[in-house]
């Protein structure tokens, strides 16, 4: 195959020809692959987690990771930060404060973490499930602008349009639609890397809602409860611990949101409706 597009040496997809049949069809097609490699996640010159991801907007990832996942309480925190393209994979290299990494240190997550991995390396109980808490008010989403910001949104997936393998995580604004979209191979680190780009832009993260391209499961309303997201909106199913953790935390959470239809799971205010529109 062939790589292309490439950002620090690294492709975000490469080109390559397959044997294609359609039914007793055959022929020799080019396709495109999205790529995934290792990313090391580095704070203060100590390798702290392994993950798989797709290598763009990496420096988006770092910073969303750290926020979702309690190492930083806020984008300030992230003293530095710099990608540095390896032979086998990529680091992020990443200073805090140095309390922060004390706190850090003691939490014995050097492991990898597969691409659909969401507990990143998690060593107890206590690690793997972390209450986030309560959140805002938010603003009410009509069930309308849901179904446009989800058509909307999948003709802003750039890389899923060429390889149809990478899930994506974008914000709907309500006056403005889906003004951020990020793409990986990996649902959770699509959605650090739209935090992490929407942290940096200093988004207030009640004025607006999530859509992602997955299953809601426990750790995707986790992240998104932990910055204070009010409302998730998911393609697919939830699992029965997100909405528990959805429910505990106030978060709304909508489910198999395609088209005009969806099942809302938790806290329904948020989502209004065209009778309740009409009334």
């Amino acid at each position: 195959m062939d790589a292309v597009s490439s950002e620090l040496g690294w492709t975000s997809y490469r080109t390559g020809t397959f044997d294609s049949w359609r039914g007793p069809i055959h022929t020799a097609k080019e396709d495109y692959v999205a790529e995934e490699v290792p990313v090391v996640l580095v704070y203060n010159t100590i390798p702290h987690v392994v993950m798989l991801a797709t290598p763009l907007n990496l420096e988006d990832f770092a910073m969303g990771f750290s926020l979702t996942e309690e190492i930083i309480g806020h984008p300030s925190e992230l003293q530095s930060i710099r990608v540095v393209q390896r032979s086998k994979g990529v680091e992020v290299r990443m200073t805090i404060p140095e309390a922060r990494f004390e706190k850090l240190h003691g939490k014995g997550k050097n492991m990898t973490g597969r691409t659909g991995c969401g507990l990143c390396g998690a060593t107890t109980l206590e690690q793997a499930i972390r209450h986030p808490h309560h959140v805002g008010q938010g603003l009410a989403l009509s069930a309308h602008l849901l179904s446009s910001g989800f058509a909307d949104m999948a003709q802003k997936q750039s890389l899923n349009l060429l390889t149809g393998a990478v899930h994506a995580a974008a914000w709907l604004h309500p006056e403005r639609g889906i003004v951020a979209v990020r793409e990986d191979v990996g649902r959770h680190n699509a959605l650090d890397k739209l935090i992490g780009s929407l942290a940096k832009a200093n988004c207030n993260f009640e004025n607006g809602w999530l859509l992602v391209t997955s299953r809601a499961s426990y750790e995707m309303v986790q992240k998104a409860a932990s910055v204070g997201i009010t409302l998730l909106a998911a393609i697919s199913a939830p699992t029965a611990l997100a909405i528990q953790l959805a429910e505990e935390c106030g978060l709304t959470l909508v489910g198999f949101a395609r088209h005009e239809n969806h099942m809302i799971y938790t806290h329904p205010h948020r989502l209004q409706h065209y009778q309740e529109s009409a009334a």
